[in-house]
């Protein structure tokens, strides 16, 4: 039986598409962070910095979009143009292209910590873990740019004392969760150091939070919930039962500000429109909460609700809207709808990959 979110993801899939192959080639504008060490140390144009992630008005959203399509090149292949996803694909992530992306990462940084850092892995994850011809090239390539991305975490998070508890790119609990699912495939490979540097940290940062203030989301410019992400890190890396304890501390009672969707009241602006991807965020969070509490927990309808109630009316707004909405948002509406268990160990039922044709 297709689920609604399967029926939701099929009738989108081929706008999302297009919005993501628009994005990811549009260059300008473009929001480029740098430090300058000389007069004329910029970039004239970003494919200079970025040769592959160029588009989408900065490096973290360009990333962000090409994982979207990935993602549907696995879920949904016949619902989208597959042909020019792998040609654009195919241009951007050569290891030319990679390789220098890797370079800047090392020589100039990323602004965009540990929010970009973590979707780079992401997105290597995704494509490393699919059984595919394209994939595996694309795989080959990226291995430069997650090496550096690696070593930057583990640089930074041993000295991390305290954690960033925002709704935006510097949120310490998402950025972890992106990366997660990438360190955990490094430590079966026998290369453990990521995955122990995320555990300590979150241990360190998370495990005896109780009483979460949530009643104060969301700020004004959130396209995260510090709460729920912090949640969702924690359900994919502690045990069921501490992770149901543990929950219980931290939120003891579901408040209205974090059931209730919030209100965009300008898609223009740049910062109040990052509220759509709020409700979007939060609504693939719910979800995984659900998937993480036992199934006989009396709140399951109430987070499933949630979820529907946050993401539906957003599933709309992803493109042909302002480009400060198009750039990115199509992205949480995919990680909405493909919300599963192939990111992370849960007991619900994993998003499948779709059923691969004879190559030819």
């Amino acid at each position: 039986m297709t689920s609604r979110r399967e029926t939701q993801l099929l009738s989108r899939a081929a706008e999302y598409s297009a919005a993501a192959l628009r994005n990811i080639r549009k260059e300008f504008p473009n929001d480029i962070r740098s430090t300058m060490q000389f007069p004329g140390d910029f970039p004239n144009r970003p494919r200079d910095l970025y040769p592959a992630f160029y588009g989408c008005f900065d490096w973290h959203s360009c990333v962000e979009m090409h994982w979207l399509l990935v993602r549907l090149l696995r879920t949904t292949p016949d619902a989208i143009p597959t042909d020019d996803i792998r040609t654009t694909l195919n241009e951007h992530l050569t290891a030319d292209a990679l390789e220098g992306e890797a370079e800047t990462f090392r020589t100039k940084g990323s602004r965009a910590r540990p929010y970009g850092w973590g979707w780079a892995l992401m997105l290597h994850h995704e494509i490393a873990t699919w059984d595919d011809p394209d994939a595996r090239t694309w795989s080959a390539g990226l291995a430069p740019l997650s090496a550096a991305v690696t070593d930057a975490f583990l640089q930074w998070l041993p000295k991390q004392t305290y954690p960033i508890r925002t709704g935006a790119h510097n949120n310490s609990a998402f950025g972890l969760s992106r990366a997660l699912p990438y360190a955990k495939r490094q430590a079966a490979a026998g290369d453990g150091a990521l995955l122990a540097a995320i555990q300590d940290a979150a241990t360190r940062w998370f495990s005896t939070d109780a009483d979460y203030p949530a009643d104060w989301e969301p700020s004004g410019a959130d396209f995260l919930s510090p709460a729920l992400t912090e949640v969702e890190l924690q359900a994919c890396l502690l045990p069921p039962k501490d992770f149901t304890a543990w929950f219980d501390r931290f939120l003891p009672q579901l408040p209205a500000a974090l059931l209730t969707p919030a209100t965009v009241s300008d898609d223009g602006d740049g910062q109040l429109a990052h509220l759509r991807g709020l409700n979007l965020s939060r609504a693939w969070c719910w979800l995984r909460l659900a998937d993480s509490l036992p199934a006989t927990d009396p709140r399951q309808p109430l987070l499933i609700s949630a979820a529907e109630a946050h993401a539906d009316p957003e599933l709309d707004h992803v493109s042909g809207s302002d480009y400060m909405v198009e750039h990115w948002l199509a992205c949480y509406a995919v990680l909405y709808l493909t919300a599963g268990d192939r990111d992370h160990a849960g007991k619900g039922a994993p998003m499948r990959d779709a059923p691969q044709r004879a190559e030819t």
